[in-house]
């Protein structure tokens, strides 16, 4: 059996920087820190990180007055900031540069009196803190079949922006129907995508023909993972899963095939792969590397603020 292991896969620079600045927040001010929304989108990152000290919340309201918060790589509307200073709480802020960047288009594209079509998933952590920017200005839709139900004051005057963890084809189909639709339609200075989701996509499109099974290593809340598993199947390969981790593999999976690929969604750590490898070793799996692109973005990390007592 061979195994078709994905490169790039799994934690993107987004990622990392988010993880680390929850680490160092908790060596900086001690735990508890609290964090809004899981960090990013892993049960076993999240719980590795309440291990040492970190508590998670769905709400500012459930951090202590005075206490430390850390906002997920996802983002928050500005009324999130507003709560925290209410609170007089201590800010890292590790929203993903990329997704602050969807922010500030949002920001200037409302500021210029446009209409704004985001594409993307209703109740997505990313999607409810991009729409907090401009939120007179902002309407979701989920794709194509969505667009006829778009109303704008202006059709020369329209906009699309994107959630950074969609499928790039799905998010080109929604496009070319907003295009269809409003013909001045003009769009963000760059890609909305971001680099690690288009590179995981990319490497699994290359992957999926030659197999019969595609296992994605990642949470079922992680917009990116199950973007993979989609791209897989409509890639050709003859079954694709999303696991969580080794515990969820099962043999039967295995009948019949004898090619499988594997890849990680860009929240998905690498000690999990490596796990389903050895697991899919054990049965005889002969490991290739696939790489499509070599990836070197790195993010600085957010700043951290000093505390009235320390040093």
């Amino acid at each position: 059996m061979k195994v078709l292991l994905a490169d790039p896969r799994g934690f993107c620079a987004g990622v990392e920087r988010a993880v680390l600045a929850v680490e160092r927040a908790l060596e900086l001010y001690g735990p508890p820190v609290y964090v809004r929304h899981q960090i990013v989108h892993n049960r076993h990152v999240v719980a590795a990180l309440e291990r040492k000290g970190a508590i998670f919340v769905e709400t500012t309201e459930e951090v202590p007055l005075g206490a430390v918060v850390v906002f997920s790589a996802h983002g928050v509307a500005p009324t999130v900031h507003d709560e925290a200073a209410a609170r007089s709480l201590t800010v890292v802020d590790a929203t993903c540069p990329l997704v602050a960047k969807v922010h500030r288009e949002a920001r200037r594209f409302a500021d210029e009196d446009y209409d704004i079509v985001l594409i993307g998933h209703k109740g997505h952590e990313e999607v409810t803190g991009t729409i907090g920017e401009a939120p007179d200005r902002i309407q979701l839709v989920g794709g194509p079949e969505d667009v006829p139900n778009v109303k704008v004051r202006d059709e020369n005057r329209v906009v699309w922006l994107s959630q950074t963890t969609l499928s790039v084809d799905e998010a080109a189909r929604t496009v070319d129907a907003l295009g269809e639709r409003f013909p001045a339609l003009t769009g963000p200075p760059g890609e909305d995508i971001c680099y690690a989701t288009q590179n995981r996509q990319d490497a699994v499109k290359r992957i999926a023909p030659e197999s019969g099974l595609v296992l994605v290593v990642g949470s079922p809340n992680s917009s990116n993972s199950l973007r993979l598993v989609e791209v897989a199947r409509a890639s050709g390969a003859g079954a694709a899963y999303l696991i969580d981790g080794v515990a969820h593999l099962r043999e039967g999976w295995l009948d019949g095939v004898d090619t499988v690929g594997v890849t990680a969604g860009a929240s998905a750590p690498e000690d999990l792969v490596e796990e389903v490898v050895a697991w899919l070793v054990e049965r005889g799996g002969e490991v290739s590397v696939v790489t499509t692109t070599r990836e070197n973005q790195y993010f600085a990390p957010p700043r951290f603020e000093r505390r009235e007592g320390e040093g």
